[in-house]
């Protein structure tokens, strides 16, 4: 989701005129390759913590523990929290290129 988000923020803002809402990244749209070396290891970093964080919660031995399940509970809201945000915003970047917004 994160790569479609870089894919069509890219084509949006360089053929149809569109604007990167995100302030800190709308000051490096100027130079796209790096807009996307940053959009892309935003991507892989968070997508990478995720995993990491799931794998050391899985090796966790006693999965019966209140510490074990509230964690399991964080990562679970996190992860949903995460893919509705992203969700979001890869409808509002296509409303954008197909020119609804």
């Amino acid at each position: 989701m994160g790569t479609i988000d870089c894919i069509t923020t890219v084509i949006g803002v360089l053929y149809f005129g569109a604007v990167e809402l995100n302030p800190i990244m709308a000051g490096v749209m100027h130079n796209i390759p790096l807009f996307m070396v940053i959009k892309l290891s935003a991507t892989i970093c968070i997508g990478g913590t995720y995993i990491l964080a799931s794998k050391l919660l899985n090796q966790v031995p006693n999965k019966t523990t209140k510490t074990f399940k509230y964690s399991s509970i964080i990562m679970k809201t996190a992860y949903v929290g995460v893919v509705l945000f992203m969700c979001m915003v890869l409808i509002n970047n296509f409303a954008v290129l197909m020119g609804i917004v």
